[in-house]
């Protein structure tokens, strides 16, 4: 297992590309099984999670080429269905949690899928109620083999309906979109995600033909097809990359230019930072942080302390609240970060009080930052990322402490974050992987 070691105190500049959007890739590959033709991708990010599911897909009989650096053809016309009843199998889609996206295809297409329980981030219980129950509402029956540990789904015949999901989780709505593409009559989905990703995967099935209105609002409605085509799909640059290197750039009292971010797309992100003090510029479709001395958390306008908190889009992204987290520790004044969705995810501010941040943590869900300016000259140390966006905050905290800090576990980082230390690198910082 690799590690990091980080020279911290280094200014960057420069421009820096986001990669393409993990969240987005996972749903969008997923989608080729819902065709025989050939579906071409582009803008894939090369990271341990989507390089996973793509090597799934391939053991599962799809043909795919590698077209340049960032690009895939996949052409789903023969699939192995005995492959899934095979340990292989099992022991891959365990490893990765963005398998459980291909239940909906499988189920659309070939009238059966098999998963086990899913694995990824170790931040807390993450349901996968909403997935199955709006499923089962299309006509799949699940049965849980408590023995093999895996659910085993099957459909006879699947046909639209009205669902209102108990939660606008992003993967159930499109898991249970791309089973209702495919499913007699009309599906209308109400609570339905519409973070940009998801936008993305209606826009890409919508090209395939399928027939989805309603995209980028919470309420989609489905008027079902008998099959769907090839088509070529571009994916989005990541927003938490992009948010990350903002972070970066404020922590370290650096000035970079952050390229081709689909700025539109961000949604409350820029302006979130600017709460917390953070100037940046759009400049066409790049982003501009200038050196900033310092930065300066608002308050609300009744003077109380101001709260970061997460939700559904377009609310806050919660990817990005262990980003926005250690940097309020080199702000002047004090934030509440709140994290609503999952309960384990604050559970690393330990490592930062460590180093030396004003953070208390209330309860699993909030932490109280109190940011002391530039009187915060945090401590190198030595430490295990637990989880991709944990794993980025820490980064950023060694990058901007005094001294050689270690990350160990960054495979959780390479999960999410494509050759982050020589992107890094070439902007002024000092990260070897060891």
């Amino acid at each position: 297992m690799s590690s990091f070691q980080i020279e911290g105190g280094r200014r960057l500049s420069g421009s820096i590309t986001p990669q393409g959007a993990k969240n987005e890739a996972l749903q969008v590959i997923c989608a080729v099984l819902l065709t025989s033709e050939t579906i071409t991708i582009s803008n894939i990010p090369n990271i341990l999670d989507v390089n996973n599911l793509i090597s799934l897909l391939d053991d599962m009989g799809v043909q795919i080429s590698r077209l340049n650096a960032d690009t895939y053809s996949f052409k789903a016309e023969n699939i192995n269905l005995s492959y899934l009843q095979s340990d292989d199998f099992y022991q891959k889609s365990a490893a990765l949690r963005g398998s459980v996206m291909l239940v909906g295809p499988m189920v659309a297409r070939f009238g059966k899928a098999i998963i086990p329980k899913p694995g990824g981030d170790k931040i807390g219980r993450r349901r996968l109620d909403t997935h199955f129950i709006g499923i089962q509402k299309l006509g799949a029956d699940f049965h849980y083999d408590a023995d093999k540990k895996r659910y085993e789904i099957e459909a006879k015949k699947l046909v639209g309906c009205y669902m209102l999901l108990d939660e606008a989780s992003v993967t159930g709505t499109a898991n249970i979109l791309m089973t209702a593409v495919m499913s007699e009559g009309i599906t209308t989905i109400y609570n339905a995600a519409c973070e940009p990703y998801l936008q993305q995967l209606c826009k890409m099935l919508n090209c395939m033909g399928a027939k989805i209105s309603g995209v980028g609002s919470n309420l989609l409605t489905i008027e079902g097809v008998k099959s769907l085509t090839g088509c070529n799909h571009r994916i989005l640059p990541d927003m938490i990359e992009v948010g990350s290197f903002i972070g970066m750039a404020a922590m370290t009292g650096s000035e970079i230019t952050i390229k081709d971010v689909a700025y539109n797309e961000l949604g409350i992100i820029p302006d979130s930072f600017r709460r917390l003090g953070i100037q940046l510029e759009q400049r066409g479709d790049d982003i501009f942080i200038p050196y900033q001395k310092n930065y300066t958390i608002e308050s609300f306008i009744d003077g109380s302390i101001m709260t970061i908190s997460d939700a559904p889009w377009p609310g806050l992204t919660p990817d990005l609240l262990s980003v926005f987290l250690v940097i309020a520790t080199k702000a002047k004044g004090s934030v509440l970060i709140h994290q609503k969705m999952f309960e384990s995810r604050l559970f690393f501010v330990d490592k930062l009080i460590d180093m030396g941040a004003q953070i208390i943590l209330c309860d699993p869900h909030r932490a109280t930052v109190i940011g002391q300016g530039n009187h915060l000259h945090l401590r190198a140390s030595t430490m295990s990322s637990p989880d991709i966006r944990a794993g980025i905050a820490l980064l950023i905290a060694a990058m901007a402490a005094e001294g050689t800090s270690i990350i160990h576990n960054i495979d959780q980082i390479d999960r999410g974050y494509q050759d982050i230390e020589k992107r890094l690198n070439a902007l002024g910082a000092d990260i070897k992987r060891i």
